[in-house]
Parts: C-alpha cells; structure tokens; sequence
C-alpha cells in the first residue's frame, strides 16, 4: 500500500534498576507516596462543582423533609403493627 510505512516504537527508557516509568513510583517512600496521595486529593477537589448557598438550601431542604416525612411513616407503621400484635396476642 502506498503511503503506509511499518513503523516500530521505540521502547521506553529504562533506568539502572530496569523498572523504566513505574521505578519512579516504586522508590518512593511511605512519606512520598501520602503526599501524592494528598496531591491527586486536592486536584480531584478542585474539579468539584460546588453547590451556591441557595442550591445547598434547597437540597438540605429536601433531604430534611423527606427524612421526617419517611419518620412520619415508619412511626405509623409501628404503631400500627404494635396495636395488631397486642390484640392477636395481649
């Protein structure tokens, strides 16, 4: 075919110990590797989309009422199981 050459990648360098990208990684202590830790931590954190003060409002506001509301029901529920068990056993 024309215009189509084969070509071979060069492979990547390697260093004394042969462990090439990874021996980096590896000759870190347990210091190193939580300050990398602590890096890659802060650089996910700034890719957050935090929520503005009204939408924070709004969620906890939803999340409160549905908890109280779930209560509410689960309340019932159990007075109302409570009240079948004391007249088929009480």
């Amino acid at each position: 075919m024309a215009g189509i050459t084969d070509s071979v990648e060069a492979p990547e360098p390697r260093g004394e110990g042969g462990a090439g990208r990874r021996g980096r990684r590896a000759k870190r202590g347990p210091l190193g590797k939580l300050a990398l830790f602590y890096r890659q931590v802060v650089a996910e954190l700034r890719k957050v989309v935090w929520p503005t003060r009204k939408q924070l409002a709004t969620y906890a506001t939803a999340v409160i009422v549905f908890v109280v509301v779930v209560i509410c029901i689960l309340t019932v529920l159990d007075w109302g199981f409570s009240r079948v068990i004391e007249y088929v056993f009480g």
